[in-house]
């Protein structure tokens, strides 16, 4: 099926959101660039809103919101809504920012790690709970995001000469985890995604490494850190653990399976975009 606007954003008048699926390595703010551009030169107003309704870290795929035009006041709104992930958990290491933005800084021991202790700890993470976002994401903490921060504290750690170690900066936030179900274990690491090769964001080797990896399917509610939750996850079963891919798979009432891509956005906003 063809998808496409009319030249007219006054054809919308209560604005347009898109299910995009994000791709692999692209920031959030990559994608509304992007979509702004295009959008400005289809419709003929340089004054047009785009922004998005709750951002996704740059190793996750699946559903951003892009809000056009009026829409953008529905952000608020949207971002409120439950949201539903495919998250790759892998034990036995740990990364300064819980995924693999950042390299293995530690292996750890993993006696205690295997698919039934697992599901015997993932109930005790479905409620209402308290949670430390990551020190490596986009919470702000005194005006300051929490990343700034985090690259200031581990250059001071390197030119110290001394570890890295994030500790209790961040004050816990109130969320909630509605389900958290086990789909699959696996005894390497597991990564179901398509890298276009376009995005800017590095990601730290894993090749060769055998760790066991799980696949949780979690619905949460807004501002849960599924970084966060694979840290804890590791901790539970005496281990380490962090994120090793992430797919948002509802968002807004929307499901993955009503998304976007990128390309089919720009070419229903114009086939001459670059």
């Amino acid at each position: 099926m063809t998808r496409s606007f009319s030249h007219s954003i006054d054809d919308y008048p209560e604005g347009i959101v898109l299910p995009v699926d994000k791709p692999y390595r692209w920031t959030s703010a990559d994608v509304i660039r992007k979509i702004k551009f295009a959008a400005i030169r289809h419709f003929g107003k340089k004054n047009l809103k785009v922004g998005h309704a709750g951002t996704l870290d740059p190793l996750a795929t699946g559903i951003l919101l892009v809000c056009i035009g009026p829409a953008t006041r529905r952000a608020e709104e949207l971002q409120r809504s439950p949201k539903e992930y495919l998250a790759g958990v892998t034990f036995g290491a740990t990364t300064p920012s819980y995924d693999l933005e950042k390299e293995i800084d530690r292996f750890c021991p993993l006696d205690g790690v295997s698919e039934a202790a697992l599901r015997a700890v993932l109930p005790g993470f479905v409620g209402e709970q308290d949670q430390v976002a990551p020190l490596f994401s986009a919470k702000s903490v005194d005006g300051v995001r929490a990343y700034e921060t985090a690259r200031r504290l581990l250059k001071e750690a390197q030119r110290a000469g001394r570890s890295f170690d994030p500790g209790d900066v961040l004050q816990s936030s109130r969320i909630t985890i509605y389900d958290l179900e086990l789909q699959s274990w696996h005894g390497r690491i597991v990564q179901d995604f398509t890298d276009d090769g376009q995005g800017r964001i590095r990601v730290a080797s894993v090749a060769g490494l055998e760790l066991p990896t799980a696949i949780l399917r979690v619905a949460c509610s807004k501002g849960t850190y599924i970084r966060a939750l694979a840290r804890d996850l590791g901790e539970a079963l005496g281990s380490g653990a962090f994120l090793s891919s992430l797919r948002r798979t509802r968002n807004g009432g929307f499901d993955i399976t009503e998304a976007w891509t990128l390309d089919e956005v720009l070419a229903a906003l114009g086939p001459d975009q670059p």
